[in-house]
């Protein structure tokens, strides 16, 4: 059996503003919002390479602290192309108010990275 990954999904607080940011920071292109008669709204994110993510929101949502080192996702990381591009990247994303997680550094298993808060505090890495 040949699999693959379709998608990741990511509950959100405000639809509108993470649907804006991936695709204002890392050029996702959007479908149209689905919405259901049971609460659930989602948009579909799709990147230049072909990943997906699909960002959610229900009216029943239960709102947990954002942490670091616990179990689950840890982060989502996207790739940029440059270490010019990480570090461009970087300072407009915190120029415009998210938090800067991890600043520009070389990681010590070789990655040329920084690490960013989502506007709904999920922890993105941006890499080469």
């Amino acid at each position: 059996m040949k699999s693959h990954i379709s998608h990741i999904a990511l509950y959100v607080k405000d639809i509108e503003r993470a649907r804006e940011f991936y695709m204002k920071y890392f050029d996702g292109k959007s479908n149209e919002k689905y919405i259901n008669s049971k609460g659930f709204q989602s948009y579909f994110i799709t990147f230049s390479s072909g990943a997906r993510m699909e960002i959610m929101a229900h009216s029943e949502l239960v709102i947990r602290e954002n942490m670091e080192k616990v179990n689950g996702w840890s982060h989502i990381a996207f790739s940029v192309g440059s270490e010019e591009n990480v570090r461009t990247l970087t300072q407009q994303i915190v120029a415009d108010g998210y938090e800067l997680l991890s600043p520009v550094r070389y990681t010590g298993d070789g990655y040329y990275e920084s690490c960013v808060s989502d506007p709904e505090g999920n922890r993105v890495e941006i890499t080469v």
